[in-house]
Order: C-alpha cells, then structure tokens, then sequence
C-alpha cells in the first residue's frame, strides 16, 4: 500500500496526492457505504453480518499529483548590449517583437531578432562553421535572402545573402554578421520591463530589457520524485482561479537547485486562457487502471493465509473471499479475484 505525505515541501510549494474514480459504468454501480440497521448476529443464519457495507464497482481508478503553479508568460529573460553605444531606441513595454524586426537600437543599428536556441556569441564570416551558422541561414532563408545551401558552413553564397539584408536594415553592408546584429530567441517574444533609457551610452554587457515568450505558461515546480510525470509533451490539468479547467501540455523542462533544493521546473504551454497572471493549480496523471473493480480501501480484510480478503454479503450469510490489490487512490483500491463482480456487496468493518 502506498503511503503518500502530503505535507509542504521544502521550497514551500504544496505538493498534493489526488486521486478519484470516474467512468463509472452505471448509476446502479456507484459505491453505497451505510451502515446496515441492526447489523451483528444473525439468529437466521449464525454469521455475524459487517456493521457497514459497500457496493463493489467497475470504473476508472486515478491517482494524480497536484501542484501549485503560476500562469503567465514563462521564464523572463534579459537583453543586454553586444557593442558600446548609445541607445536610439527600445520598444514598447508589452510589445510583441517577431522575426526580423528590431529588438533595440544602438547609434541607429538594430539589433534584429531571429529564431533559434543558440545564443548570438561572435562574428561569422565566410569559413565560420558551427550550429549558429545553420541557424543564421535558416533565419536569412525564411525572410526571403537565399542563394546558399542551408548548412553549418558560412560560405560565400551565405555573405552574399548577409550583405543584402544587411543594407535593407541599415547596416553596414560587408557580408560579416557582427556580433549585436542579431538576438536569437525561441521564437516571437514579447518585450518586459525596460531597464535602459533612450539617449543614454551603454558599454557591453549593459541590460536593456527583459522579455518572455508570447504564449500563456504555467511554470511548475515538482519534487525529483515526480518529476518523471512532467516529460517533454505530457499533458497536465490546469485549474484557474474561476474554477474553470484547461489541458495543457509541457514543453521545456530544466532542473533547478535553489537554498540546497533539487526540482524539477516545467513549462506548460496554455492556449484560449485569457487571465494575463494568477497562481492555478495543476494535476498531473500519475497512474491510472481503467474498466476495474473498486471497492473502499476499509472492505480490505487480512486473509487466514496472508494478504486480503473481502467479505461477500449475500442476504443474511457472509463469506471471505481472497482479493489480489492493484492501484490505491482516493481511499479506494483495485480488487481482482474469483467470484467477484460488478453490484456484489461487500462487507466494511468497523
């Protein structure tokens, strides 16, 4: 049997065990505990009957764990000057930037944004080879500069493509991708908090703004235990402050350690949620046993020879029948076992 603490955890989020049983196959089927009036001796029959009795039933058996999280717009993550310079111009706080539009500007030199996962780091020039490469020229293919091999080798043919988008933006036309020419994000991002003002010089490294994805997220944190439930492109429950529930489904997982704690935090991403922040509670699916027979985990008897048993009442005579147990959820538990069905009663001792 398992045996779940439900307390706070050490990073003070609350992490919660739930479990239900749904799907139930008829109105007939839904489990009755009562107690039975003038349960004991039987004179009829000499058995003593249970005090209280439950109805076995054939359904859905859930156990979920239950997280706290916060819905927004994911990580916030910050911008920071390439070159010294001084600033001409930011966007708008709230402004949603997408590919190929400037991110800011330095002396009048944008900063462009281009997709990827590999962090702008140095220049490239024709004999540049690396990852960074093969994203630049995806970058430069979907807004329309080709005439090169999409690889990760900068050639020739891919200056060519860098020198004419380079003149369209207002930069210097070389065919070398200077580092600040470029910001590299996920994909459309939607400006934060700016940190740095117009008209003011900046050196290197200096933070200009933060800025977040543009699509709702629940950020998540889950004990290592759990943290298997939350893989890349599983689905969670997220329920929002109206009581109303939305499917969301994960997309970045990373592992964090803050004051000597080891989690897990996951990003699940939301669509038609309109709530800009709010903390909501998300349920992930931790086991499940569908078309079963349940019975409150109190029916459980020991058996004579070891492991459980059910007491069967049937009209005023009893008998023990032995049980195998699978899933334990919600104080109810999966039973199998010959003779066992669907409607049968089933004492609960007290």
């Amino acid at each position: 049997m398992r045996v779940v603490d439900a307390g706070p955890t050490v990073s003070g989020r609350t992490a919660k065990i739930v479990a239900g049983v749904v799907a139930v196959a008829s109105a007939g089927a839904a489990a009755v505990l009562a107690a039975r009036p003038g349960a004991g001796d039987d004179p009829a029959s000499g058995d003593r009957l249970p005090p209280a009795t439950a109805t076995i039933t054939r359904g859905t058996l859930r156990e979920s764990v239950e997280v706290d999280g916060d819905l927004g717009y994911g990580p916030t993550r910050t911008a920071a000057a390439r070159t010294p310079g001084t600033v001409t111009w930011l966007p708008d706080s709230g402004a949603t930037v997408t590919r190929g539009e400037p991110l800011y500007r330095l002396d009048e030199r944008p900063a462009v944004l281009m997709y990827g996962p590999v962090p702008a780091y140095r220049d490239m020039a024709p004999g540049t080879e690396g990852r960074d490469v093969a994203q630049l020229e995806r970058n430069l293919s979907a807004l329309g500069y080709d005439g090169f091999t999409v690889d990760d080798e900068y050639t020739g043919a891919t200056a060519a493509a860098v020198d004419r988008w380079q003149g369209d933006n207002g930069l210097p036309s070389s065919g070398v991708l200077r580092l600040g020419h470029v910001v590299f994000a996920s994909g459309p991002i939607r400006v934060g908090t700016l940190i740095a003002e117009t008209g003011r010089s900046v050196a290197p490294g200096r933070d200009l703004l933060t800025w977040t994805g543009t699509g709702k997220v629940v950020t998540v944190r889950l004990d290592l235990a759990d943290g298997a439930l939350a893989g890349v492109g599983a689905t969670a429950a997220v329920t929002l402050p109206d009581g109303k529930r939305a499917e969301g489904r994960v997309t970045e997982v990373a592992t964090v350690i803050e004051e000597r704690v080891t989690e897990v935090e996951a990003q699940i991403a939301l669509t038609g949620v309109a709530l800009e922040n709010a903390a909501v509670d998300v349920t992930f699916i931790a086991a499940e046993r569908a078309n079963v027979l349940i019975v409150p985990v109190a029916a459980l008897m020991a058996a004579p020879g070891g492991g459980f048993a059910v007491q069967v009442v049937d009209g005023g005579t009893t008998r023990q029948v032995p049980v195998r147990t699978g899933l334990f959820a919600d104080g109810r538990v999966e039973i199998s076992g010959g003779g066992l069905a669907e409607g049968v009663t089933v004492g609960v001792p007290r």
